[in-house]
């Protein structure tokens, strides 16, 4: 059962045990992690298997543009460089100062800083300047920042969207507290808008997958942009 602590345990040993057999991570991505905790950043970034996943993603859509929102050390964004091709462009979008310095110095030594660019301030008071500045659209977008507003960045990813586009949003899950009408968590009331704004959306074929591992009990949607769900 969620929350239960020998399942949490196991939970962790099996990624654990997928990121030896699969060789999840390496010392750069390492590094990323114990810089970022050395500076005392919140320990909520993807765990290698997400950070993978997003990974293949990019590669399968052969992305060269890709949105992120939530920048946090750079961990999740190294993960999606990794997959662009020399001239294809991650824009990050980070609101606290402290952070985008840890992720601009985490990227460069992973050798990924000229293809991310990082926007530091509020998300969405950054969206329109990217619309004006004609970034995008974007061939995928991943978004991990404050959930009260995710339904407000799922907005702006689908305005820099193109069809055929895929929009990953993660925590979407919260323990299990998303299905609970009764909550008054502000994380959780941001989440279930989120859902809310999607299922009225026509261009979006989407589906939410529940997950446990290192990062607990959590899950992602997963959108893809333009086609009519069936």
């Amino acid at each position: 059962m969620p929350g239960d602590e020998r399942s949490g345990e196991s939970w962790a040993a099996v990624d654990r045990y997928f990121e030896e057999r699969m060789a999840l991570s390496d010392p750069v991505l390492d590094a990323a992690l114990e810089d970022s905790r050395a500076a005392g950043l919140p320990d909520i970034q993807v765990s290698p298997a997400q950070g993978k996943l997003l990974q293949l993603l990019a590669r399968a859509l052969r992305a060269r543009t890709v949105l992120e929102v939530g920048t946090l050390g750079g961990y999740s964004a190294i993960w999606l460089a990794r997959a662009l091709p020399p001239d294809g462009r991650l824009v990050s979008l980070e609101l606290s100062p402290v952070h985008a310095a840890v992720a601009r110095r985490n990227l460069e030594r992973a050798g990924v800083s000229d293809r991310v660019a990082i926007r530091v301030g509020p998300a969405i008071e950054t969206f329109p300047t990217l619309l004006r500045e004609k970034f995008g659209p974007f061939d995928l977008a991943f978004i991990d920042a404050d959930k009260p507003s995710t339904a407000d960045y799922f907005e702006w990813a689908l305005r820099l969207a193109r069809p055929g586009s895929v929009i990953v949003v993660d925590n979407v899950v919260r323990n299990g507290a998303v299905s609970d009408p009764t909550s008054r968590d502000p994380n959780v009331l941001g989440i279930r808008r989120f859902f809310d704004r999607l299922a009225r959306e026509p261009r979006a074929n989407a589906t939410a997958i529940q997950t446990v591992g290192t990062k607990s009990y959590d899950g992602f949607a997963v959108v893809l942009v333009g086609e009519t769900p069936t």
